[in-house]
């Protein structure tokens, strides 16, 4: 590899100019990123974010390299090494789903996300960690054990996109893929200083994802820069028939997301900043809310108007009204392994009486607990009225102060210390852990986290944005005139440069 070709902190677009020009192969991307992870994930400061990389990726760069020298540049993606959360199918690529159940599962088919992500020429470099079943807000599953977080080796780096998050702050890889139920892309990306999208329910298909709740899940990319973002947006982004619920991506059709941010620009842009979601009275939250305030003061800086403060009435009882992980996950995970072609149980119920899990992870309890047919039982359809009416609430603050989004931090504490993480007791729920991301995903509603910056200690803190569903590109936009005026995003010292 050409010395002065720099790899950490490197975007997509900086790699493909270096093939351009000739400095840089896809084969030796690879094979420096590959190293990366020997040295900073398997060894070194441990940091346990990878639960396998792919032995086919030294050969498909090398493929993608001779396609390229032969037809010129092809796929959005070309050459790009990816790593993607162990909770997604990769034919030919052990699939873990976190569990030590599934420890040696090699499905036959690709999720729909790693289809695209091959056909836009992408190298899948490996598989991430994630707690078992993506059941959890931290990085511990029963077939890895604990990820760290970079920025501070004894904390956690959130989850459940765990291993994404760590491995993509870490530059492990170019860009990774997470998946966000109740947070488990903007939790991570918080913990980890990177930016990271969930997008409207139905955007990007599901299929080959193990599921949670149905009507909250989505994949979606975690990246360095809100560039890389949209790069991989536009290649996610579309209708699959093995997920009818992308048919709505008709109502977002338009310019590309790549687009949207290359005209950036916080003129005339309204944020609302949502105060319920900030700690108070809380010693833990304080640095989070200092850090939070200075990104408020940046966006308004850069020419954003912030309406502070704003509110949804009642707003902690309706998140307590929409939680649906108790009365759906359950149906959602046995559809999923009924289905699945060669998998070691057949049934969630199966699997937990196995007892091949995570059993420091409180959420499996209560998804074990939970009814086989949701569909016949009142409380879950309350809860799903519940659900259209906190959407309702987060869209009517928006047209009563003309908002372009929310703001508020992703969580209101910073990343936990280790021992708090896996001890089955309420002191490591998302409910003590007090994460903010239920606003956008039990609303139905786009998020968008972003490096607020950090704490005197030195432990990152996420700011989010919210918008109406389908707005995605007007909160890329909101994220990039905030990147370019702002330094928050800063690799850690765990994983300096080869």
């Amino acid at each position: 590899m050409t010395a002065n070709v720099r790899i950490p902190e490197t975007t997509v677009g900086a790699l493909h100019e270096a093939m351009r020009t000739g400095e840089l192969t896809s084969r030796e991307l690879v094979e420096r990123y590959t190293a990366r992870i020997d040295r900073y994930d398997r060894n070194g400061p441990e940091l346990n974010g990878v639960v396998t990389v792919n032995p086919a990726a030294t050969a498909r760069a090398e493929e993608l390299d001779k396609r390229l020298a032969r037809e010129g540049r092809v796929g959005p993606l070309h050459g790009i090494p990816v790593l993607v959360k162990d909770q997604a199918l990769t034919a030919g690529l052990r699939t873990t789903f976190g569990s030590e159940a599934f420890e040696d599962y090699v499905p036959g088919t690709d999720a729909t996300v790693v289809s695209k992500l091959r056909d836009a020429g992408a190298v899948i470099l490996g598989k991430t960690n994630l707690p078992d079943w993506a059941a959890g807000d931290a990085g511990v599953s029963s077939v890895l054990g604990r990820t760290k977080n970079p920025y501070a080796l004894d904390r956690d780096p959130g989850g459940s996109s765990a291993g994404t998050g760590a491995a993509v702050a870490a530059n492990l890889c170019a860009v990774g893929i997470g998946e966000d139920t109740g947070g488990s892309i903007r939790v991570p990306a918080s913990c980890c200083n990177l930016f990271g999208i969930r997008v409207t329910t139905g955007l990007i298909s599901r299929a080959g994802f193990s599921p949670l709740v149905p009507r909250q899940d989505t994949p979606g990319p975690m990246a360095r820069t809100v560039e890389d973002l949209a790069r991989v947006l536009d290649v996610l982004v579309g209708y699959d028939p093995q997920d009818r619920a992308t048919g709505v991506t008709r109502i977002s059709s338009g310019d590309s997301y790549l687009d949207a941010v290359g005209a950036a620009d916080l003129e005339d842009i309204r944020i609302g900043v949502l105060r319920q979601a900030f700690g108070s009275d809380d010693e833990r939250a304080e640095p989070v809310t200092a850090v939070a305030e200075d990104a408020m003061a940046s966006l308004s800086a850069a020419g954003a108007e912030l309406v502070d403060p704003v509110s949804i009435p009642d707003l902690d009882a309706k998140l307590d009204e929409t939680w649906l992980y108790g009365v759906r996950s359950r149906a959602a995970l046995d559809d999923f392994l009924d289905g699945l072609a060669g998998a070691p149980v057949d049934s969630y119920g199966d699997l937990y009486e196995r007892g091949s899990y995570n059993h420091g992870q409180e959420l499996l309890d209560v998804i074990a607990e939970g009814p086989a047919t949701p569909t016949t039982r009142l409380d879950y359809w309350r809860k799903v009225a519940a659900q259209t009416d906190l959407r309702r609430d987060v869209l009517a603050v928006h047209a009563e102060h003309d908002l372009d989004a929310l703001a508020f931090p992703d969580v209101k504490v910073v990343p936990r210390p280790a021992e708090r993480i896996g001890t089955g007791d309420r002191a490591s729920s998302a409910e003590t852990y007090m994460t903010n991301t239920y606003i956008a995903a039990q609303s139905s509603c786009p998020a968008v986290s972003m490096p607020g910056g950090f704490t005197d200690d030195g432990l990152p803190v996420g700011v989010e944005l919210v918008g109406p569903p389908h707005r995605e590109r007007r909160l890329l936009s909101i994220a990039a005139a905030y990147e370019s005026v702002t330094e928050t995003r800063v690799p850690p010292s765990a994983a300096p440069e080869l």
